[in-house]
């Protein structure tokens, strides 16, 4: 077997014959960076091989390097086969590296009414005029300090092994923990003296890609500490299909592990902040996508990327947090969110809940948009929803210096008219290095709205200026020059990568209209456009109508509500009402099949222009391009 050495940090590991340099890195834990799932098609997985025998199509993806790259042994680890033993040297530009992670979610007011509380209570002794049971006596007195009624509180085995030992050393001042679980009211933890003002929960997104949590005081309802990283699963695979099919070559439960390990680094970085004991964490509430949460409980999720596209479960579930290695109160329990679907999880419903639309007489369209996107059209009566891939463009995929939210990205930006010229920010305020969802969105936006695009998308090459060129390949419009970039290179927009983001935004406008056609309304009958998580967040919302990513509708009522996921698990970690009603939520939402809907497909090739063939519905755009080409001629 080929033994292949990863440069500059030495790992070492042993691979078949055949296999990737992708393949190869992901087992030896390193994260590269393959927006389009290892297609060969974004060309971010560039590494250099220093010695060895590989088979690699220089031709075929000659676009993505220079000359000077090719000659030091560039290629793309997805596409490259092993055939010796080799050396590769991974530049850090090709590690997935720290990314702008969205951690606020809305700011809404929820009552508060924990799932757990704690009684601090001082018993009388046993005697034998008085010999009541250890238990019986303990739980009377909580009841009596305002707990549940005594006969209405489970106490499982291993609580109760402790309760003798645990009464008559502490001189029977103890602290009850009563947590609410389905049915039934539960002792999940007994400790000595007064231990009540330590008392927290964890609400938590389990995202593909990143992973956030939020640590609650559950005695005073704030919040004590934020954490986020990376989900470790991504060493197995970017995006949800490469999870699954990791699971399906017996790689289940190395998955799970490293759902639980992701939740639990970040809940140690929060716990650390806040000066707290993860034993003092009482129950964590996470809401992710359907395929991540059964990965977190090791249900095999391969059913699910297959005709009929099916669930093990779709119900809200609570069970015990270490018995899936979250690293909480040894009888600390664990909530799910429930799902709709195969691709509507529990961060959707979580979305729901956060925006309210749920509670509303008022039609509403919720959008949550990844390497897949999320559409949620409805209000208290009804919910249609359907799910699609968004393509990887708006991530930074099958585009040429399209890029992560890391440092050095572009994530607005403008264009004179006049001039042409450019101006931008990017993350960190640091040189760019490419160019992220929210700044290709702007860019799209401003080609347009310049006429140095047409609404096919194509580049005006008569207008003489020289940011706008012929390029090796196709034409292409200078963003920054190489001069002021951080990679040395031009950075542009080439009519490729339009093409790409045109196809990307036309799959979501397509899903929009096809829900509100299923419900019989206009775009008038919308209240509210809802963008949820990391890219909506940061989206321009009016050049998000420019382009035609979503119905037009007057820019106030669009409304971007942060990390939607998180938002949401924090409403059911801290009100137990509003947790209660979640299944009710998922039960409501009808889930229509985009593959299986003879009008989505019409409905695409509709929306695969700038903004949409049908300029009637989009009036704002049609009388900017008006205006644009009167400017020009």
């Amino acid at each position: 077997m080929p033994t292949v050495t990863f440069l500059p940090r030495y790992h070492k590991i042993d691979v078949e014959l055949g296999c990737t340099v992708l393949d190869a890195a992901q087992r030896a834990g390193l994260n590269i960076n393959v927006v389009c799932g290892g297609q060969g098609k974004c060309g971010k997985c560039i590494v250099f091989i220093q010695r060895g025998k590989i088979i690699f199509d220089h031709q075929k993806y000659a676009q993505f390097f220079t000359q000077d790259e090719l000659a030091q042994g560039g290629c793309l680890a997805c596409t490259t086969t092993i055939e010796s033993d080799i050396q590769v040297l991974v530049p850090d530009t090709t590690l997935i590296q720290e990314q702008k992670i969205l951690v606020e979610g809305q700011k809404t007011e929820i009552e508060f009414l924990p799932s757990v509380k704690k009684y601090y209570v001082e018993l009388n002794l046993p005697t034998l005029t008085d010999p009541t049971p250890d238990l019986s006596r303990l739980l009377w007195m909580i009841q009596k300090n305002g707990g549940p009624v005594a006969e209405k509180i489970y106490a499982p085995l291993e609580v109760l092994r402790d309760i003798p030992a645990i009464l008559r050393n502490s001189d029977w001042k103890v602290t009850g923990t009563i947590a609410l679980v389905p049915g039934v009211y539960r002792l999940v933890d007994l400790q000595k003296n007064d231990t009540s003002k330590r008392l927290y929960g964890a609400s938590v997104d389990l995202g593909t890609t990143t992973v956030v949590v939020y640590l609650w005081d559950l005695v005073n309802g704030k919040v004590v500490g934020v954490s986020s990283n990376y989900n470790r699963q991504i060493s197995c695979g970017e995006d949800i299909l490469a999870r699954v099919n990791f699971a399906r070559k017996n790689g289940l439960t190395k998955l799970q592990v490293l759902a639980a390990e992701s939740i639990n680094l970040a809940l140690t970085t929060a716990s650390d902040t806040a000066g707290i004991d993860r034993e003092d964490i009482y129950e964590v509430v996470v809401a992710g996508n359907t395929v991540m949460t059964h990965i977190l409980l090791g249900i095999d999720p391969a059913y699910m990327i297959s005709e009929p596209y099916v669930p093990v479960v779709r119900r809200a579930l609570s069970v015990a947090a270490s018995r899936i290695g979250i690293t909480c109160n040894s009888n600390g329990g664990l909530f799910v969110f429930p799902a709709v679907s195969d691709f509507i999880g529990g961060d959707v419903i979580a979305d729901i809940l956060t925006c309210g639309m749920v509670d509303r007489e008022e039609i509403s369209l919720l959008i949550d948009i990844g390497t897949n996107f999320e559409v949620v059209l409805g209000n208290k009566e009804w919910m249609f929803s359907c799910a699609g891939a968004a393509g990887p463009a708006l991530e930074g995929g099958e585009v040429l210096f399209g890029m992560r939210a890391n440092p050095g990205a572009i994530e607005r930006i403008a264009i004179n008219p006049n001039t042409f010229n450019t101006t931008y920010s990017t993350i960190n305020n640091t040189k760019p290095r490419g160019i992220c969802g929210s700044g290709l969105i702007d860019l799209l936006a401003e080609l347009l709205r310049t006429c140095v695009i047409d609404r096919t998308g194509r580049i005006n090459l008569g207008i003489k200026n020289k940011r706008i060129r012929q390029g090796k390949y196709f034409p292409e419009v200078v963003v920054t020059w190489a001069k002021e970039s951080e990679i040395g290179k031009d950075i542009v927009i080439t009519e490729n990568d339009i093409k790409n983001l045109i196809m990307s935004k036309a799959s979501i406008h397509a899903a929009c209209i096809t829900l509100m056609k299923a419900a019989d309304i206009t775009r008038h009958q919308i209240s509210k456009i809802y963008f949820a998580g990391a890219f909506g967040n940061y989206l321009n919302k009016k050049n998000a109508t420019t382009i035609g990513l979503i119905p037009e509708i007057p820019i106030e009522q669009i409304e971007n509500i942060g990390n939607g996921a998180v938002a949401g698990a924090n409403i059911a970690l801290i009100n137990r009402r509003k947790r209660k009603a979640l299944d009710n939520i998922a039960l409501k939402i009808a889930y229509i099949e985009l593959n299986a809907e003879p009008t989505f497909m019409d409905e695409y090739t509709s929306s695969s222009f700038l903004p949409h063939t049908d300029l009637s519905l989009f009036p704002n755009v049609q009388r900017m391009l008006d205006e644009c080409r009167l400017q020009r001629e």
